[in-house]
């Protein structure tokens, strides 16, 4: 019976997780791309680094909404479903910020 809360506080822990850092990320994503957009203007280029950032804020939002749902359920089977899924968003949004320090990594080297 203790293994049995032991898992279920470990999954519990993990929704919470992938909750507060796809918060913060929304928050990154935004901060990010208003700086994005004050190089664009004193620069003079236009770039896609923006506009990927609003779509990856966008997937952090997802998961952490997933997240939230995950922590209000009260089925287990339902909230490890749902709670894969916000993880498997979390990482789709992680792996897009990768492309967007890439591509503002290359516009930089190149101004």
């Amino acid at each position: 019976m203790e293994d049995k809360l032991e898992e279920y506080k470990l999954e519990e822990d993990i929704s919470v997780h992938i909750f507060t850092a796809s918060a913060a990320m929304v928050g990154v994503c935004l901060t990010v791309i208003g700086l994005v957009r004050v190089f664009i203007t004193i620069k003079r280029i236009d770039t896609l680094a923006d506009d990927i950032l609003a779509v990856a804020s966008l997937i952090f939002l997802t998961s952490c909404l997933l997240s939230y749902w995950a922590l209000r359920t009260r089925k287990r089977q339902r909230m490890y479903r749902i709670e894969r899924v916000a993880d498997a968003v979390f990482i789709f949004g992680l792996l897009l910020m990768v492309v967007v320090c890439g591509i503002i990594t290359f516009i930089i080297e190149s101004v």
